[in-house]
């Protein structure tokens, strides 16, 4: 028969609506929809407030994804669980191969970016990715240890701080589980990779004086190859084996087989001549475009009652995500040697195409190109002979939080102090130090012309392992205090206020060879620093008549790097019938400048630029592009993103059987964080742009750069108006803007012998999206202005089944200018089977009509990568089993 959850949980399930299956859940239903048992049970908090309560329909809109829909839903990782809800607007980023965040996953409210969508574990906040700097990893939460899911659609940075503008994902781990569970499931997509394994073991244990749970997991999900799907596989690239000018034009008029492909080097897997003579070669041979991941954990949960008011308690976790990708063999871009920025063949040289082997020539076409004999040629080249990029990471997590929680007086209070270290590292395989490999292909030992047959010693000889060593450590120390101040006649006024202290460091370092710029096929720029946060907070809750109730928040931040931060909120709660509740809320919020910004050591960048002063200096037309000397620098100057927010709506429930809601919002952001490219800081300086960040400068031209104490800015030459240098980064520039609404209903019967039915539907709506006062761009490429569920669940007896139904929308454009997207809609479909021996038989399919992914051929893998999945077809089965 059907495991029993606790009373606590099964209430807040009820009483939040939280009916849904398939892991997408039901936004918060009426207050009138509680039963007796939760109207009983003691108060709790909710996502959003710090106040406890036993009304839990509040003023905000609280979704709830319990232990139950997380079963039914089929998913094994918190990410893909998430990345499915409507409230991810334009997706979220998943593991993929080839990228700096190869191992991550995040999830996207609002469409804002992973950076403003604050996650927490129970109640406070997970930790930074290091090898992101500025999100929070959801591939280091295991699915196991949740009980249960609170998604807050509306700002809360008044109760939360930085971080909380799109919304908050509260994740709440399981605590009051007794016995033992055991669980083991596997999947078998139909197309190839993506197979998926998971295992886990929860064991918990409960007695007068408290409880503890221990479990374990294991999460697996194989490497997908572009070669493996249709979309994704042939491409063409024209750094394979191609001849060019010294002013970069392809060389041509040379006569037969004497164009800019390379005949006799332009062979082995993957390479091909066109029919304009180019070698082209297939990047995607032998590269993946999903990372494979594998997470395993270790986590507790413990309590220990002193006496009837006090009591400790433990919360710990040991996390590791380990990834591999692959990535298609370097190209020669950017060539850092030689001046030109791609590799050069001087004249005479072995691999010139016109040396005669008399004179060390090792083209076997060699008299074709007599007629370019004296010149310096270049050479876009695919070093395939060295084998492809292969890239390895391991993250570790490392989570202890301690406390106390008790009463004092009319106080319920909670101390307590939380260490989290998150270790990142990171090692890749066969990139190409330049300055290596260009004394080798000016020798000849490395030849262009035959390179699979090169000497191992010769490739070896440039080839490079680099390496990349992430680190995020935070200290938290907590105290919250709540309590009922006073009675009025429709009830005790609530009052929570607190404090908390965090110390946080933070360091991304790449190897010498990568900062320095020396790696062909890979860049990377280090970062370090740290800081302190001290905040306090309040909230109060003022019930004014019986059916209406005001709920305000402040809390203040002080950064010991970018300075502080004020946030309110208010929020107002009217019930004028049974049948129906009303609710408003305004909030202010912001985003702290993240360290991986603050701390970025000064990089050295040739950008290009139109500069007419400097064009005349270099003796070119003054429209013509040049290069200068530029520095990628922190920006001292950066400031945090302030927000607004604005939430109106309404819980209603007409009949037993029906009950939804519908709410609108709205999302003013100042002040965004972007990077500042080289020609707008020159435009902005030369007051022809209008669009300007704060704190740019004329340098002075004395100085030694790169300096970050002088900001972002140009220095010249006080003669000639030459730019000598230029310092960019990021910058507090420009708005986003954007509003829509949330609908969800809800329909419930109960059919006697005959089993139950109950059916969900939710969706959100983005109606505005704005950048800078620019383009409405929702519904455009990537931001579809409908996401929506239908879940339904129907019970009889010892059997389950589930139907999901996930429709994202059309688009108006896309990214290949070849017309709108269509919608796309899936089907997942789940059966559940409750053993006499109280275990659970559960077999399922997503996506069973094997639908393919909206394609777009302007997306580098075909289709939009975080909006969408390729995993077509997928049967899945798990087993659980309790004792």
């Amino acid at each position: 028969m059907k495991d029993i959850r606790n009373p606590l949980a099964a209430a807040i399930h009820y009483a939040l609506g939280a009916g849904v299956v398939a892991g997408l859940a039901a936004t918060a239903a009426p207050a009138f929809a509680q039963d007796d048992e939760a109207a009983d049970l003691d108060r709790v908090e909710v996502t959003g407030s710090r106040i406890k309560r036993t009304d839990i329909e509040g003023a905000l809109p609280v979704t709830v994804i319990d232990r139950e829909q997380i079963e039914f839903s089929g998913k094994t990782s918190v990410a893909d669980l998430l990345r499915d809800t409507p409230f991810n607007s334009a997706g979220s980023f998943r593991p993929q191969s080839g990228s700096s965040a190869q191992s991550f996953a995040g999830v996207s409210l609002r469409a804002l970016g992973s950076g403003r969508t604050l996650v927490l574990i129970d109640g406070k906040r997970a930790p930074v990715a290091p090898n992101v700097g500025s999100a929070q990893d959801l591939n280091a939460i295991p699915l196991a240890a949740v009980e249960r899911i609170e998604i807050l659609s509306d700002g809360a940075s008044a109760v939360y701080g930085s971080d909380a503008i799109g919304g908050v994902v509260n994740i709440i781990t399981r605590k009051d589980f007794t016995g033992v569970e055991l669980t083991v499931g596997t999947s078998d997509p139909k197309r190839a990779g993506g197979d998926r394994d998971e295992a886990s073991a929860i064991f918990g244990l409960s007695g007068d004086r408290g409880q503890i749970m221990v479990g374990v997991s294991y999460d697996e999900r194989e490497i997908i190859f572009a070669a493996d799907r249709p979309w994704s596989r042939g491409g063409a690239s024209i750094f394979s084996n191609n001849f060019l000018t010294s002013g970069f034009s392809f060389l041509t008029g040379q006569g037969p087989n004497g164009g800019p492909g390379n005949v006799a080097g332009c062979t082995g897997p993957g390479f091909s001549l066109t029919s304009s003579g180019l070698c082209a070669y297939d990047f995607t041979l032998v590269s993946a475009d999903e990372a494979a991941t594998r997470n395993e954990s270790l986590f507790t949960r413990s309590r220990f009652d002193i006496n009837a008011d006090w009591s400790l308690f433990m919360n710990a976790q040991v996390n590791r995500v380990k990834s591999f990708g692959r990535y298609a063999p370097v190209p020669s871009s950017p060539w850092l040697v030689g001046g030109f920025g791609a590799i050069v063949l001087e004249p005479g040289t072995p691999n010139h195409p016109a040396t005669p082997p008399s004179a060390g020539g090792q083209n076997p076409l060699w008299e074709t190109y007599q007629g370019v004999a004296d010149d310096i040629l270049l050479l876009t080249h695919r070093f395939a002979a060295n084998g492809p990029r292969d890239t390895s990471t391991d993250a570790q997590l490392y989570d202890v939080d301690l406390g106390v929680q008790g009463r004092i007086g009319n106080f319920d209070v909670e101390f307590g102090a939380r260490r989290v270290e998150s270790q990142y590292t990171e090692v890749g395989r066969n990139y190409i130090v330049s300055a290596l490999a260009q004394p080798q292909i000016t020798s000849g030992a490395y030849n262009i012309y035959d390179p699979f047959n090169v000497p191992q010693d010769v490739l070896q000889s440039f080839t490079a392992t680099i390496g990349r060593d992430a680190n995020y450590l935070s200290k938290d120390f907590y105290a919250n205090a709540s309590t009922d101040l006073f009675d009025l006649p429709a009830g005790p006024v609530g009052l929570a206020f607190g404090a908390e202290y965090r110390e946080e460091d933070y360091k991304d370092i790449y190897d010498d060879l990568q900062a320095n710029g020396n790696i062909t096929g890979s860049a990377g720029n280090s970062a370090s620093g740290g800081r302190d946060i001290t905040a306090f907070f309040g909230e109060v809750l003022v019930p004014v008549l019986d059916n209406l109730e005001i709920s305000g928040a402040l809390r203040y931040d002080d950064y010991s790097d970018f300075g502080d931060a004020t946030s309110p909120k208010l929020a107002i709660r009217y019930q004028p019938l049974d049948q129906l509740t009303l609710r408003a809320s305004w909030g202010e919020g912001f985003r702290a400048p993240t360290l991986d910004i603050l701390s970025a050591r000064p990089s050295f960048s040739a950008d290009g630029v139109i500069d007419p002063p400097t064009a005349a200096a270099f003796g070119v037309p003054p429209t013509q592009a040049v290069q200068i000397t530029g520095f990628v620098i922190a920006n001292p100057n950066l400031d945090a993103e302030k927000s607004e927010q604005f939430n109106v709506g309404a819980a209603f429930e007409p009949f037993d059987w029906l009950s939804g809601s519908v709410d609108w919002w709205k999302i003013e952001i100042e002040d965004r964080v972007a990077a500042i490219g080289a020609q707008q800081i020159i435009n902005c300086l030369n007051g022809t742009s209008q669009n300007c960040p704060p704190g740019l400068s004329n340098l002075p031209a004395g100085a030694s750069p790169p300096d970050p104490s002088l900001g972002l800015g140009v220095a010249r030459n006080p003669d000639t108006g030459q730019i000598l240098y230029l310092q960019r980064g990021f910058a507090s520039l420009g708005t986003i803007d954007t509003e829509g609404f949330d609908v969800n209903l809800r329909g419930n019967w109960n059919f006697g012998d005959m089993g139950s039915l109950r059916v969900d539907a939710q969706g959100t709506y983005v109606g505005v999206y704005e950048t800078d006062a620019g383009a409405n761009v929702a519904g455009d490429n990537g931001l579809p202005r409908w996401r929506a569920t239908l879940n339904s669940e129907y019970r009889i007896g010892d059997f389950a089944f589930a139907w999901v139904m996930n429709y994202i929308d059309d688009q108006n454009d896309s990214l290949d200018n070849t017309g709108p997207l269509p919608s796309w809609i899936t089907h997942d479909l789940q059966a559940n089977w409750y053993t006499p021996w109280n275990g659970q038989v559960t077999v399922g399919v997503d996506n069973i009509a094997n639908k393919d992914p909206v394609l777009d051929n302007g997306e580098g893998r075909g289709f939009n990568f975080s909006l969408y999945d390729g995993y077509g077809r997928i049967p899945y089965v798990r087993y659980k089993q309790n004792f």
